[in-house]
């Protein structure tokens, strides 16, 4: 679910803008010469910045979804209670038959939202985590719908492709806002140059960054429609069709009853805004399934 996408690009434009800060402070101007922008250097050096942004992300992008969201893992030595016992059962059972040789993490973070979400750097470092409010809304056939569906994200290694998308996505990035940056850093006094250099690329990467985010979120949609066909692999298609109607339910709940926080719901959008979200519409997802 939306989870891993959004935590993954917040943390990339936060790495990103690191080491932008970094490199202003210690006057890096490595693709500046005589006043003029020697591209091919800069395009180099978007590059190295962005592909080290996106795969730092994912390196920290199982710590970083811990933290962020409270998650606490399971120990399956632990004495764990029969609910856990079998959500950390049942992961573990899908991924074997996925073939993934090393167990995922499992586990539990505090919220009423019916959520869950898979990260983690690779396939033998990965992370499955669901909501309480998911155990607590649905039944047993929905929640393992949804576990599969995780699943299968990790044995895609969608997150892994991910990376090479936002490391593309970056480098244009870091490109074209320190162009963007240059250019207005002309138009003022030359003594000022330099600090409005330095404001306009954090401003123009961030506002970049962002608008990088509709191709990252297109591949987002693209590959739920391949984790739907996974998840109904690895648990049966009824269960994952059950799993969508369930979350299909829930979110007509909070639409009537929350009309004011709807568009935050991943039941996917219309119109312009739908090139922001990371999830196709839930309608559409069923559709695929019931014809695949």
């Amino acid at each position: 679910m939306g989870k891993r996408i959004f935590l993954f690009i917040l943390t990339n434009i936060l790495v990103l803008a690191t080491i932008m800060i970094v490199l202003n402070l210690i006057g890096f101007t490595g693709y500046i010469d005589n006043g003029k922008i020697q591209y091919q250097q800069l395009l180099v050096l978007s590059a190295v910045i962005g592909f080290s942004g996106a795969f730092v992300s994912l390196a920290i992008s199982r710590w970083m979804a811990k933290k962020a969201m409270g998650v606490r893992v399971l120990d399956p030595n632990a004495n764990l209670s029969s609910a856990e016992r079998a959500l950390v059962d049942k992961v573990h059972d899908l991924s074997r038959k996925a073939g993934i040789t090393v167990m995922p993490e499992v586990g539990i973070y505090e919220s009423p939202e019916v959520n869950a979400f898979a990260t983690g750097p690779t396939k033998n470092r990965s992370l499955v985590a669901v909501s309480r409010g998911l155990l607590q809304s649905m039944d047993s056939d929905a929640v393992e719908g949804v576990l599969a569906h995780e699943v299968a994200h990790i044995e895609n290694g969608d997150m892994i492709t991910m990376t090479l998308i936002q490391g593309v996505v970056n480098t244009f990035v870091v490109f074209l806002a320190r162009i963007a940056a240059f250019a207005a850093s002309r138009f003022v006094k030359p003594e000022l140059q330099g600090i409005v250099h330095f404001i306009a690329v954090l401003v123009f990467q961030i506002l970049f960054s962002i608008l990088g985010s509709i191709a990252v979120m297109a591949f987002s949609r693209y590959r739920e429609f391949h984790a739907d066909k996974g998840g109904a692999h690895l648990a049966g298609k009824d269960k994952m069709v059950h799993a969508l109607q369930s979350l299909q339910r829930h979110v007509h709940a909070v639409d009537n009853s929350q009309s004011s926080v709807a568009t935050l719901k991943i039941s996917g959008k219309q119109g312009m805004s739908q090139l922001f979200s990371s999830h196709p519409d839930l309608n559409e997802r069923i559709r695929r399934l019931h014809e695949s």
